[in-house]
């Protein structure tokens, strides 16, 4: 019988998560010598449509360890000169089974906000090792940035209410439902329902139950009862199966049993309908029947455009379950029916080039909207009474900025992790103060100003001068 596979991956197969050009060319430098330290820069150009102002920056510790830990093992090596048909040489195959980086890291903590154009994370080692980092970078931190920005905006929106992340179902893949739940509850998330996620990063979890154990009862309150006898302390009813307002009569009905025995009734969810009127109406069929306290929780295609227009109508929802539209981080506004493809196009560029012990600068000029900004950099920040007034993006170690907080902080410094990350909770933490010092202009879901952003004289002097240079050549 023909054995079947999961797909998913462990630790030890990860450098294989690559494209093949990262080999093909490092194979290529590798036959002619050419291994020259270069600093490569993890940026987006701009910020995806109905997605603001703004971006949370993520998915740092997956890109660390995975440049930490990268070492082709011994079988991949050998599977991958037979599928190259030998183009891949066993020097080269070598270099990569005994790969350690020696290089420099550089980043921006995970839940900073930052902008177009800013460098978010720089990498300076030799070139073939820079550029093996590349997909496994774009593809981890451009989804979490995506979605840890889609979870700070529906934070926003709900303007206090919790949200949970009830995405798995709906992620592009395994892999992406627990890193979104990771940068859900980076962005703001309260917690989430996949329960791996809670024991791989301590995310806390719930759920309250599907239509199907309704439908496997005789009826709505037979269902509520069992429920109830197993999850007394955390009895939480779904209650649209079949009739959204008889279901909160009967929810009322089991929380009179369950305050007989000492207990309370949690919550009720409404998972559908005109979630705006059913909530009002289930509000005062709970306070009618003295259930002040029981929270109503409210899901179905939500994202923080819906959940703009209840807060903004005075909707009594307590906790908003969050699915589709936050994991997948869906570059969609549900009200005016306008979006584009929901994806970060961040990138992973060359900007200098060591020659005769000294650094120069690389750019890419190949078309306008592309052109890139040489040298490494570093991003200033200044603020002032606790708000962020501008950044400027300008070359490392300037005394031109005193005063001003520098982003970029050392994570990997000659091959050694130099960099201490914090607990997710911590993340989470520092996210909050990020997005708090961000003045409401600069927030809003839509109407937003454009945060200042400037580019330093030294940058772009050195690139106005090799754009004529190669014009002219």
């Amino acid at each position: 019988m023909e054995k079947l596979n999961s797909l998913l991956m462990n630790d030890a197969e990860m450098p294989l998560f690559l494209d093949y050009y990262e080999l093909t060319s490092g194979q290529a430098n590798f036959d002619h010598g050419r291994n020259n330290k270069i600093t490569e820069v993890y940026y987006f150009r701009k910020i995806p449509e109905n997605l603001g102002g703004y971006m949370v920056a993520a998915g740092l510790e997956q890109a660390i360890d995975f440049i930490k830990n990268f070492k082709l093992s011994k079988e991949e090596a050998e599977w991958l000169k037979e599928s190259s048909n030998g183009s891949l040489t066993d020097d080269f195959l070598d270099y990569l089974q005994n790969f350690k980086f020696k290089g420099t890291v550089n980043a921006v903590p995970e839940g900073t906000v930052v902008f177009p154009n800013e460098p978010i994370l720089t990498v300076t080692g030799n070139s073939i090792d820079v550029q093996l980092f590349e997909t496994y970078i774009l593809s981890v931190m451009n989804f979490q940035t995506m979605v840890a920005t889609k979870a700070a905006r529906i934070a926003y929106a709900a303007k206090g209410k919790a949200f949970l992340d009830f995405g798995a179902r709906r992620a592009h893949g395994r892999d992406a439902a627990i890193l979104s739940s990771r940068a859900s509850y980076i962005g703001g998330a309260s917690g989430t329902a996949l329960v791996s996620a809670g024991m791989k990063l301590g995310i806390p979890y719930s759920g309250t139950m599907p239509h199907k154990f309704v439908q496997e009862r005789e009826s709505e309150l037979e269902a509520f009862r069992e429920y109830s006898e197993s999850f007394p302390n955390d009895a939480v009813f779904l209650i649209d199966t079949y009739d959204t307002l008889k279901g909160a009569q009967n929810a009322c009905i089991v929380g009179n049993e369950l305050r007989r025995k000492g207990y309370d009734l949690k919550g009720v969810r409404i998972d559908g309908g005109d979630i705006l009127q059913l909530s009002r109406q289930v509000r005062r069929i709970l306070d009618d029947n003295g259930f002040s306290n029981t929270k109503i929780i409210a899901s179905s295609d939500l994202d923080e455009y819906q959940i703009d227009y209840f807060v903004k109508n005075n909707a009594p929802i307590d906790i908003y379950g969050v699915g589709t539209r936050l994991d997948t981080a869906a570059n969609y506004n549900s009200i005016s029916k306008n979006g584009g493809v929901s994806a970060l196009g961040g990138v992973y560029k060359l900007v200098e080039e060591e020659e005769n012990g000294s650094f120069v600068p690389k750019i890419k000029i190949s078309s306008s909207d592309k052109t890139t900004l040489p040298f490494n950099k570093q991003i200033y920040r200044r603020t002032r009474n606790g708000f962020m007034l501008e950044d400027i993006i300008d070359r490392p170690f300037n005394n031109e900025y005193k005063g001003y907080q520098q982003l970029l902080v050392p994570v990997i410094k000659d091959g050694n992790l130099v960099y201490d990350f914090p607990s997710l909770k911590e993340t989470k933490e520092y996210t909050e103060r990020q997005l708090s010092s961000l003045q409401e202009k600069y927030r809003r879901l839509e109407d937003f100003e454009a945060f200042p952003v400037k580019i330093g004289k030294d940058i772009l002097d050195a690139k106005n001068i090799i754009i004529q240079e190669k014009l002219n050549s």
